[in-house]
């Protein structure tokens, strides 16, 4: 079974988010999600700045079998993105809830947060997607 932080909320769409700020956001895609996806050789994120609406895609993932989207968990502003994935894709496999990262988001409504999964919510899901 998939590494699965308590401490982290999910999305159906297998991105983690945790919450670093007041407003701020940290979001990346979770172990189980690197796995299916393979090597990852490419990541491509949104500038800082832009405006994302949950739900929506923000980014795309590259891997030795396929180009995935990745999916904004909330809504608000992108505040940073992780600029060391440029040269190295690979944290996405080697540390996906760590280096790996992807996007800060400055979110407007806190609120947002309680729609998300929690570890053994998101652990369900993904169990039944190995079934």
């Amino acid at each position: 079974m998939a590494n699965v932080p308590s401490e982290l909320k999910y999305t159906k769409d297998h991105e983690w988010v945790l919450q670093t700020g007041a407003d701020v956001v940290r979001v990346g895609i979770t172990e189980f999600a690197q796995r299916q996806l393979g090597d990852v050789v490419f990541v491509e994120l949104p500038d800082k700045g832009r405006v994302l609406e949950a739900g929506d895609p923000f980014g795309t993932i590259e891997s030795v079998k396929a180009v995935s989207e990745v999916y904004a968990p909330l809504s608000g502003e992108v505040a940073g993105r992780n600029d060391e994935l440029d040269a190295s894709a690979e944290l996405v496999n080697d540390e996906p809830y760590g280096e790996g990262w992807l996007i800060d988001i400055k979110i407007g409504d806190r609120r947002q947060l309680d729609g998300l999964l929690s570890a053994a919510a998101y652990e369900e899901l993904i169990r039944e997607e190995a079934e």
